[in-house]
């Protein structure tokens, strides 16, 4: 497959808000009509969200699941977030207890992913929640996943649109990059907003309320919202119960060193705010994730930063310390585990 015909460009993406239903200049859009026909094939077609760019596929089809699996090198016992285009139609797929309600009125559209109790009439496929009794649902604040998953009238499985345990995608170029020849038709939008995938939260009568990945949303935001803190869940490589768990995850080629003081020889240096480490002027080279010290926008910026410094003349990324305030707890989290060899 040629690289112009895996790449589509849509130039618009109206959709009903509270719905998610694309509007009839989208709907009759070429490039929409024929992702849709390959989701509805079994197809995977990678789609750009909020967060990170998606590796979607119909959640309903164990055999496209499957292919997912295939592509991303992915464990299969590690679960998918299926995205619906409405909290009604994610109502049809989860149990949703008060927390998981509240959260979900104020945040979706949004970067955040309930794990719920599966809904015994869902058809999603045992694949996509790894044989758990429970399913990992989001509505993301992306007019074209929504509006897929809505013309569809099915949840689309995505992970992030790269090999398993590599940095995520925030460009089209990065899936091509790792995906080219392995999947269908990808939808090229530029960058992605937030750039960090969603917060997952696990909300389940008769257990704590559970921040199982920090993410696209501030915990002090959600621990707002429910009036009341966030239990934390740690690393899980056996039996995760949600995307994003295992602990080794987001990996350059090259060993990632975390809380640098200063530069050792060789190394590339991701640095935080105004004041670098010592050595910063011998560094390979210097990417700044925010010279201002912005978490935001440090998180646009990670995995993109993380690809550009993973470089043949580098030894290894030395990152300078990063505050766990605003969206730092989530970029703290993914730098752990890109560390993590």
């Amino acid at each position: 497959m040629s690289e112009q015909s895996l790449r589509w460009h849509p130039e618009t993406c109206v959709i009903d808000e509270k719905s998610g239903a694309a509007s009839s200049t989208l709907a009759s859009d070429a490039g929409f009509v024929r992702a849709c026909k390959l989701l509805d094939d079994g197809g995977l077609v990678a789609v750009p969200t909020e967060t990170v760019y998606g590796l979607a596929a119909d959640a309903t089809n164990p055999a496209a699941v499957a292919r997912i699996f295939a592509a991303k090198d992915r464990p299969s016992f590690n679960p998918l977030i299926s995205h619906l285009p409405s909290l009604e139609a994610a109502k049809t797929h989860g149990l949703f207890n008060d927390a998981a309600l509240r959260l979900a009125e104020a945040f979706w559209p949004g970067p955040l992913t309930l794990v719920v109790p599966r809904h015994p009439s869902s058809p999603i496929a045992d694949l996509t929640s790894a044989g758990l009794d429970t399913v990992a649902l989001r509505v993301p604040d992306a007019p074209l996943m929504r509006a897929l998953a809505y013309q569809l009238d099915k949840p689309l499985a995505a992970p992030s649109a790269n090999r398993s345990g590599r940095v995520s995608p925030t460009l089209a170029s990065h899936v091509a990059e790792e995906l080219s020849g392995r999947i269908d038709l990808i939808a090229d939008q530029g960058a992605c907003r937030v750039g960090v995938e969603s917060s997952v939260v696990q909300c389940a009568d008769g257990h704590p309320v559970t921040l199982l990945r920090p993410g696209g949303l501030a915990t002090d935001d959600l621990e707002r919202v429910l009036g009341a803190p966030l239990q934390r869940a740690g690393t899980n490589d056996q039996t995760p119960s949600s995307p994003g768990m295992l602990s080794a995850h987001y990996a350059p080629s090259v060993p990632v060193r975390l809380k640098a003081s200063r530069i050792e020889a060789g190394e590339a240096l991701l640095a935080f705010g105004p004041d670098l480490p010592e050595g910063a002027e011998k560094a390979v080279t210097v990417l700044n994730l925010s010279p201002s010290g912005d978490s935001f926008e440090a998180a646009q910026k990670l995995f993109a930063s993380l690809r550009a410094l993973d470089r043949d003349d580098v030894s290894g990324i030395a990152v300078a310390p990063i505050p766990d305030a605003g969206l730092g707890e989530a970029i703290n989290d993914r730098l752990k585990r890109a560390a993590h060899r």
